[in-house]
């Protein structure tokens, strides 16, 4: 690993928590940095609100869980450097919190994902997941300048005579 650039990794942002349709299942949306390759990556609905709560910025009067290892990691001396999605199998993905001191541990997905938002830590998903399990989103409705052409083609038609057509 180089820095906080893991070989064969590539840094996601988390767009936000959503919910799939019909299965009602949620999942946090994960896009790539540097292209818009995505990564839905399924949770359970305890940990969408969670992911959701601290994308919101939403403070607890008591620490939650994540909260909870964040400190204890702080009072042992370190950090979460970065979060990695390191796999994913059976549709499970498996994730490592990296800690400062070169420490690596277990962590469920949705775990890791909340304690990345919550220290502030960026997130990394293996390039070998990206591309089993990642996908390009449609093309957008219309590409950049439509609406002038639509609107020129509309003042053609209104000012179009049918003696044009003679």
């Amino acid at each position: 690993m180089n820095g906080l650039f893991p070989d064969g990794y590539r840094e996601v942002a988390v767009l936000g928590v959503r919910v799939e349709l019909p299965s009602n299942q949620p999942l946090v949306l994960l896009e790539e940095i540097d292209s818009n390759r995505r990564l839905p990556v399924w949770i359970g609905a305890p940990e969408a609100s969670v992911i959701a709560g601290y994308l919101e910025g939403l403070q607890t009067p008591r620490p939650l869980t994540h909260d909870l290892l964040l400190a204890t990691i702080a009072a042992l001396g370190s950090r979460v450097e970065r979060v990695r999605i390191v796999s994913v199998k059976d549709t499970v993905f498996h994730a490592r919190l990296d800690l400062a001191g070169g420490q690596a541990i277990d962590a469920r997905a949705s775990d890791a994902i909340a304690m990345a938002l919550a220290s502030d830590a960026p997130v990394f998903v293996a390039a070998q997941v990206l591309e089993e399990a990642g996908f390009l989103p449609a093309p957008e409705e219309a590409p950049e300048g439509a609406e002038e052409q639509v609107e020129e083609f509309r003042q053609f038609l209104d000012d179009i005579d049918p003696s044009d057509f003679g």
